[in-house]
């Protein structure tokens, strides 16, 4: 563990680009000193020049990924008490998390690929998120005791899952057997957003809104409540596959409205009173052009353009909790890590002490006690590593 005095001391797919340092102090928790609002951490990598954490528990657990060294593959990780686990794959070369996908029991979800080649030379939604196209099936899974079991698709040969809630239900995409003239190449079969009840063994299509095509959940609370897209096949990868932001219900959807563009409308987390955050494109931005704005829409209140720091062109809004605080990316001319409540959004940089070299550009996921995971700029390179911010003293 190596101390670091206070005094010295992501976006389109969430900024895609990360590269810790594959030196021996990053292989090890690191601790900076607790500064006047956030005492930061650095996790341990496995030695790759990409690894995001992309969802903490509240108790302290933190999910995601980890390339390893040479970069040619990448493993779903767990964080636990400054150890790093990796938790394997399904056969394939890669797995990850990429949503904010644990629970307080010690549950994940994420993707992983196969030994089996797909036959029909898809790309699909995992290749967003792994090295490389590897021309494997990926499937959704669940992880638990030290097992990774796959979740079974609709018919068709991919899945992916994002979010799973203390009843162990666990929500994502899968696709069905249906040639969908709405994907675009190499895209050529629907999917659809589904629930999997791991403890029933069962599993549940989330239809689209009418008119659509397809759909995919992107998180589910602990009272059931799932959010996601619904729009075109696509690439699906986003896009016209975000055409609508939608809200389950009870086997119903909901439009929950977007902030006026025509894609990318897109939820990535829910908290318990069924807030909702993410990221859409405002009125203006036309077409697939990427240049959201983060939102957060409640009941009440309907959806909320979050806007972004001062002097960045778009934003976007990846985690919530119960205590409304909201955690994202604003971007510019560099990726800026933020919090907002009480309707401010703050640089989560101004919040760690005067005299922390480093840069926080993405704050991942939040949880009740509002720690933050995330990924910061090492001072004077490009080298990126994961961190844990964990609250100190609130002014």
């Amino acid at each position: 563990m190596r101390h670091i005095s206070s005094a010295i001391l992501i976006a389109g797919l969430w900024a895609c680009g990360s590269e810790p340092r594959a030196t021996a102090p990053l292989n090890a928790l690191v601790q900076l000193s607790p500064t006047l609002h956030y005492d930061v951490v650095y996790l341990t990598t496995l030695g790759g020049t990409r690894t995001r954490p992309t969802g903490i528990n509240n108790r302290g657990w933190v999910a995601g990924f980890a390339n390893r060294p040479g970069n040619a593959t990448r493993v779903a990780a767990l964080w636990r008490a400054g150890s790093l686990d990796t938790l394997g794959t399904l056969g394939g070369p890669n797995s990850g998390v990429l949503w904010p996908g644990l629970n307080d029991v010690g549950m994940i979800a994420g993707i992983a690929e196969t030994a089996k080649l797909d036959t029909l030379h898809e790309e699909w939604s995992c290749t967003a998120f792994l090295p490389s196209v590897t021309g494997h099936i990926c499937v959704g899974f669940v992880w638990q005791d030290g097992v990774m079991k796959p979740l079974p698709t609709l018919g068709g040969n991919q899945g992916f899952a994002t979010s799973v809630n203390s009843a162990g239900q666990v929500v994502g995409w899968a696709e069905t057997p249906v040639l969908d003239p709405t994907c675009n190449a190499p895209q050529k079969l629907q999917f659809r957003a589904v629930m999997w009840d791991t403890k029933q063994g069962t599993m549940h299509e989330l239809r689209p809104l009418a008119g659509d095509s397809t759909s995919a959940a992107t998180g589910i609370n602990n009272r059931g409540q799932v959010v996601g897209i619904s729009g075109d096949c696509d690439i699906a990868v986003g896009q016209l596959s975000a055409r609508h932001s939608v809200l389950w219900e009870n086997d119903i959807v909901i439009n929950i409205g977007d902030l006026g563009g025509d894609a990318w409308h897109t939820p990535m987390d829910i908290d318990d009173a069924g807030d909702v955050v993410g990221f859409s494109n405002p009125r203006g931005v036309v077409g697939i052009d990427f240049n959201p704005h983060a939102f957060l829409w409640t009941k009440a209140t309907g959806i909320q353009d979050l806007r972004t720091l001062p002097g960045d062109a778009n934003s976007q809004g990846l985690g919530v909790n119960s205590s409304h605080q909201v955690v994202g990316v604003s971007s510019g001319a560099a990726n800026r890590a933020f919090l907002w409540e009480n309707g401010v959004m703050q640089d989560l940089n101004g919040l760690v002490g005067a005299g922390f070299p480093d840069l926080l550009i993405v704050a991942q996921h939040i949880n009740e006690d509002g720690v933050i995971v995330g990924r910061a700029v090492l001072h004077g390179t490009n080298i990126q590593v994961p961190f844990v911010a964990t609250p100190v003293s609130r002014q």
